[in-house]
């Protein structure tokens, strides 16, 4: 049996801690909060033992295996690193942090300790996703040339909102940027060309973001993330031989649709129980199970990767947290 704790009482703590209950060996021990009022009402919702009124108490106790980490982006740092010095291992919700030299931080420190650490980019444990990288590996639509990917919300969201929030690592990009990042990454990994333009809002976060990445092998990749409209949330990845369309939303997909050159399209499914949370959290069980300290699916080095590429657009469009 592994022994989870929740850190944060937010929408995604409790999506987690729902689909917690269809991971086989799972169980939600304790949850830690700022507050106790808010931990003891989590709690009692989604059925924890113990409830904490601090991040510290959380990471103290000797009672858990793992320890799921669900807050504002800005407070990853902070939370992640409290429950490593802890022993705890940590599975963090994406963006790990808010910059390349903070996640390194805690990447160097896990490893230090030698405690498991994980980003919680739940596409890259889904399976569907995962059946559509082998195919492609595989050579089932010849050679990748493009890779289109947007993930765009309607708002409009107040000012006071984290989404508009500068100091909570607010904006569009490292929300929502990051699944067509991540799924270009995937298929294509670090791009030698990166170009990029963004609307800022008055409070100076991306409110509507295109980005283009060039690869030397000649392939593109064409994503984009904004909070002023709701795109269509569709991924395509083209090859010289065929293409694999992704519907709403691509980073959690029920289906696929593989069209190959010569054939009829044919189309892919996936189990809809629950929420995707499942699967990353067992893939953390089975990493553990296994000893390991960090995930084949989710390294270190691409989680690293990824968040350089954050840092660099993040550059280009004049987005600085500092």
């Amino acid at each position: 049996m592994t022994r989870w704790g929740i850190l944060s009482t937010g929408h995604i703590a409790g999506r987690f801690a729902e689909d917690l209950g269809l991971v086989p060996g799972a169980e939600l021990v304790a949850v830690g909060s700022r507050t106790i009022g808010s931990a003891e009402e989590f709690a009692g919702r989604y059925g924890a033992d113990r409830a904490y009124g601090s991040w510290a108490e959380l990471a103290a106790d000797d009672g858990l295996d793992a320890i799921y980490v669900a807050t504002p982006h800005a407070a990853h740092h902070e939370a992640a690193r409290i429950c490593l010095e802890a022993g705890r291992a940590v599975l963090l919700e994406k963006p790990f942090t808010l910059d390349l030299a903070t996640s390194t931080e805690l990447v160097e420190l896990a490893r230090a300790r030698g405690v498991f650490l994980m980003e919680a980019m739940w596409m890259r444990c889904n399976p569907l996703i995962l059946r559509l990288v082998e195919l492609v590996r595989a050579g089932a639509i010849g050679e990748v040339t493009s890779v289109r990917a947007d993930f765009g919300v309607a708002g409009p969201f107040p000012p006071e909102h984290r989404m508009r929030n500068p100091a909570l690592g607010g904006g569009a990009l490292l929300d929502l940027g990051v699944y067509p990042v991540s799924l270009a990454h995937l298929l294509l990994g670090v791009p030698q060309h990166v170009q990029a333009w963004a609307k800022l809002s008055p409070e100076g976060v991306d409110e509507n973001t295109g980005i283009v990445f060039g690869y030397d092998s000649g392939a593109v990749a064409t994503l984009g993330c904004g909070m002023v409209g709701a795109t269509p949330l569709t991924a395509a990845i083209t090859g010289t031989t065929g293409r694999i369309e992704l519907p709403e939303p691509f980073f959690r997909p029920g289906s696929a649709v593989l069209h190959r050159a010569g054939a009829e399209p044919e189309t892919l499914t996936d189990d809809p129980a629950g929420g995707g949370y499942q699967y990353e959290a067992a893939e953390v069980q089975r990493c553990l199970a296994a000893g390991l300290t960090e995930s084949p699916l989710v390294p270190h080095a691409v989680t690293l990767e990824v968040m350089a590429l954050l840092d660099d657009i993040r550059g280009r469009i004049g987005v600085d947290y500092a």
